[in-house]
């Protein structure tokens, strides 16, 4: 069984591993009692240290100072829909907190059981139950990793779901829909919102329901949509049913390097606008081409994939080199895909930085064609007018006919006692500097504890709806407390703006 993999290693022994976070809620030893009456229960020192934690590099550096963001008291591994629907029944009468994990690849903290309580880890629910190969539409427990369902339905029924993240390798598919994640092949296959057919999801009374189920359907509100994207807030996933495309076996790569990234900004444009939706279409500033794409400092890259049939792949990439030679692209070694493809997701710099004492963290936001240029050049202004900031970088990494991801990286050297004051000061530059210009506040990394403070001034008076679709879903607030923005209150790790 495929389990979560550690960001980083702690600097102590489990044993001696405290949380950031004060505010924990203790559960009872009788509450603990019940819920390993009903599934195998941990409450180890090192079980509750990882569970405390995911991928936000925040938290890795608490984790060199011998830190979890918020140990659980328990960590419970449920194996079937009614042993979740049985552990939620008895946390929600107790009003203990319970926060889903699968893979606790996020970057945000969403994984966090901020409020302590129990960490309800979905890993032992793995597998995939059904192929419809007719329709192509898989049935899959929500624990699954990516690798696994990948290779499961690929030997055997010749199909792919299409979805590959950067996190692919340590993020499971109820993690993905929770999120709402992106794959890097999204321009073909869509985001993971469009591979969702239906959900089998337990609500926080023990309730179990299933939305869903037809290839498009008119009745009434799309319920699947309400918990897309809830973080775990509104109801624990325990299956899903996905759209998956024959297993491709054709391929063509291309590479253009253009004057500026505005040059290849509208050169995807184009392309996008003209039909054509290769699998991958990434451009990357300067900064990041010579970075990682053997750039001058001051061209542009472009990283072309596309998969399928022949004919439509061909017919393509004609169009993309169209509308790049149009913008007076050129073509370097095609070479530059396939190192990207063996490299797109080795994390090993973040770590190496973070035990440097770097700040290193990214941000991705979503707009229209129209107001791209003018968000690049707010954000990575606002990013390096904060003290000891060092570099600001981005790349378009999801395109859609209306508008496409920007995804920026930026780094600090920030003196040891003012690291998380630069690190928040940093997201606050970016965050808001992208909303003002026009952006949404998230892609597809999701909201957690790093974004929670800005969803009131993203979503408005529509914020009001979310918090009462939680207030009747879970009046108790029992589910993956202090996420989304939901409480109403300001980050505890951030001061009041």
């Amino acid at each position: 069984m495929t389990n979560a993999t550690p960001p980083i290693a702690f600097s102590t022994d489990a044993n001696t591993v405290t949380s950031h976070f004060s505010h924990q809620v203790e559960v009872p030893p009788h509450v603990i009692d019940a819920i390993s009456q009903i599934c195998p229960t941990s409450v180890s020192a090192a079980d509750r240290a990882e569970a405390g934690r995911d991928w936000w590099p925040l938290a890795m550096t608490w984790a060199l100072a011998g830190e979890t963001a918020s140990k659980p008291s328990a960590v419970c591994r449920p194996r079937t829909t009614q042993e979740v629907s049985s552990i939620l029944s008895l946390c929600n009468k107790e009003n203990i907190p319970c926060t889903p994990t699968g893979g606790r690849s996020g970057v945000c903290g969403a994984s966090v059981p901020l409020f302590g309580g129990v960490v309800v880890d979905m890993t032992a629910m793995q597998g995939v139950a059904s192929v419809d190969e007719s329709s192509g539409v898989v049935e899959v427990l929500p624990g699954t990793f990516g690798p696994d369902l990948e290779s499961f339905i690929n030997e055997r029924h010749l199909l792919t779901v299409g979805h590959y993240p950067q996190s692919f390798d340590i993020s499971t598919v109820g993690g993905w829909i929770a999120s709402r994640g992106a794959g890097q092949f999204s321009t073909r296959y869509g985001k993971i919102e469009d591979m969702v057919v239906g959900l089998e999801v337990v609500l926080a009374d023990g309730t179990v329901v299933k939305t869903g189920g037809a290839p498009a359907g008119a009745t009434g509100t799309d319920l699947t949509h309400v918990f897309l994207g809830s973080e775990g807030t509104l109801g624990i996933i325990t299956r899903a049913w996905l759209r998956a495309h024959p297993l491709p076996h054709f391929r063509r790569t291309a590479a253009y390097r253009f004057p500026t990234f505005s040059a290849g900004i509208e050169a995807c444009r184009l392309i996008i606008r003209n039909a054509a939706t290769p699998a991958v279409l990434r451009l990357y500033d300067g900064i990041e081409s010579k970075r990682s794409h053997e750039g001058d400092g001051t061209m542009a890259a472009l990283l072309v994939l596309d998969e399928g049939e022949p004919d439509i792949v061909e017919a393509t990439m004609r169009v993309v080199r169209k509308y790049a030679t149009a913008l007076n692209a050129v073509t370097p070694d095609t070479e530059l895909v396939q190192k990207w493809l063996v490299h797109r997701n080795d994390t090993s710099a973040l770590q190496a930085l973070t035990k440097k004492g770097f700040v290193v963290d990214t941000i991705e936001v979503a707009a229209p064609w129209s107001k791209l240029d003018a968000i690049n050049k707010a954000v990575t202004e606002a990013i390096l007018n904060v003290p000891n900031a060092r570099s600001a970088s981005c790349h378009l990494s999801h395109s859609y006919l209306d508008g496409a991801c920007l995804y920026f990286t930026f780094a600090a050297t920030p003196p040891a006692n003012e690291y998380e004051n630069t690190y928040i000061s940093l997201w606050n530059a970016a965050q808001r500097s992208a909303l003002n210009a026009g952006a949404n506040i998230s892609h597809h990394h999701g909201i957690g504890i790093n974004r929670a403070r800005f969803m009131s001034e993203s979503l408005g008076d529509s914020m009001g709806v979310l918090r009462a679709i939680k207030t009747s879903l879970d009046p108790n607030n029992i589910l993956n407390r202090g996420k989304l923005g939901l409480d109403g209150t300001p980050t505890p790790w951030v001061h009041p703006q």
